[in-house]
């Protein structure tokens, strides 16, 4: 008897879900726009996201313009949101803020595209551009909405999003200075990514041994520089040393950063010496 009424049960079941589906099928493929709407947002209530997606990919051009449009983007947004394809709701979410100044889902769209940008950020070896937009989108929500019950969990997504980018663009700079001996050129890349580092994330954690190795970079590339152009990375990499030095007094690097800087004075008053001569040989050329 038991097994009967499971049997009656399955078969329940299995007859409900056959006409859903040929419920859905029907009117996705031949169903009015009013039809789709209803079964689009049927789908969207019973968590049924990548069915509701199709149905509003086909009514969404019929409805531009009308009431419906603020409630069927905002759908589709979570709806691509709950199958987990972020860097699409981050953008969907992101156009809704900008569409609908006065929706009352405004601010909620707002943290969810800004999260949605979080979750599809890769890790900090790949290309930071994702990560930087959702750093970008919470500090834009923090600015907006001070006093969202979201700001405490969007201050700490923004912190974690910050150390992210902090670790990519240190290794970046750290990069090209060790890959520099191979391309001179990137010795300039590594001071410019250093500078860039030290601008963009004030009082980073990676601020002391930034400044070290844009100061190492700018002594090597002084050593590999020809004399005609040492005087000026002389100064440059000096320079460098100061601002070590200011900011890190005790700095663990000290010794080294001292060692450097004996070197570039040396050079510097060899180039200098060079210099004098070549003016009095000039001089005495023109007597």
């Amino acid at each position: 008897m038991m097994q009967k009424i499971k049997n009656l049960a399955y078969l329940v079941v299995c007859s409900v879900l056959l006409y859903s589906c040929g419920e859905y099928q029907k009117v996705l493929n031949k169903g009015s726009s009013e039809e789709q709407y209803k079964m689009a947002v049927k789908m969207y209530e019973t968590q049924e996201y990548s069915k509701a997606i199709r149905l509003f990919e086909k009514i969404t051009p019929l409805y531009r313009g009308k009431p419906q449009m603020e409630r069927i983007e905002f759908m589709v947004a979570q709806s691509n949101f709950n199958e987990k394809n972020y860097g699409f709701s981050g953008f969907q979410f992101d156009r809704f803020t900008n569409s609908y100044t006065k929706s009352s889902k405004k601010e909620e769209a707002a943290f969810l595209s800004a999260y949605s940008y979080k979750l599809a950020s890769p890790r900090f070896s790949i290309d930071p551009t994702k990560t930087r937009k959702a750093l970008d989108a919470f500090q834009e929500f923090i600015n907006t909405y001070p006093d969202s019950d979201k700001i405490e969990e969007a201050n700490k997504y923004y912190a974690e999003i910050r150390t992210k980018l902090e670790k990519k663009y240190f290794e970046i700079a750290k990069t090209y200075y060790r890959t520099a001996g191979y391309d001179l050129r990137n010795y300039k890349a590594a001071i410019q990514a250093f500078d860039n580092l030290l601008e963009d994330f004030l009082g980073t954690k990676y601020k002391e041994e930034a400044l070290y190795f844009r100061l190492k970079a700018a002594h090597d590339f002084v050593l590999k520089s020809t004399d005609r152009r040492k005087l000026e990375r002389i100064e440059s990499a000096i320079e460098a040393h100061e601002k070590l030095q200011r900011s890190f007094p005790e700095s663990k690097f000290k010794e080294s950063a001292d060692g450097m800087l004996v070197t570039l004075q040396t050079e510097k008053t060899r180039i200098d010496v060079i210099a004098a001569e070549r003016i009095t040989s000039d001089n005495l050329l023109k007597q």
